[in-house]
């Protein structure tokens, strides 16, 4: 009986031993767990910061490219002006010449 006793002392040390075993990886998985957790704590803020400040740039960059369409705009008009203004200086300067011609042709 006794060496039953010694045997089931033995099963029962390791039984005790795998249940501290399963304990320990049981406390380092939790340990893992929770610096997981806060690791994707931290970079749902750094997303949620990110993603704020992308909307601001695009924002931004939307008043920006809305400004340069209004300058291209302004400057295509003025630009076409121009053109209006140097042909009438053109078909201007004809008139004087001819008329100047006429004027000295009567002299």
């Amino acid at each position: 009986m006794s060496q039953q006793g010694a045997a089931l002392q033995s099963y029962n040390n390791e039984l005790v031993k795998c249940i501290e075993d399963l304990c320990s990886k049981r406390d380092e998985l939790h340990r893992q767990t929770i610096l997981e957790e806060e690791e994707k704590s931290r970079i749902q803020n750094d997303i949620r910061v990110l993603t704020e400040r992308l909307a601001k740039v695009n924002e931004s960059l939307a008043k920006k490219m809305a400004q340069r369409n209004e300058f291209d705009k302004t400057i295509a008009e003025t630009e076409a002006a121009y053109m209006k203004i140097l042909e009438s200086s053109q078909t201007l300067l004809n008139v004087l010449k001819k008329e100047s011609s006429t004027l000295k042709q009567h002299q």
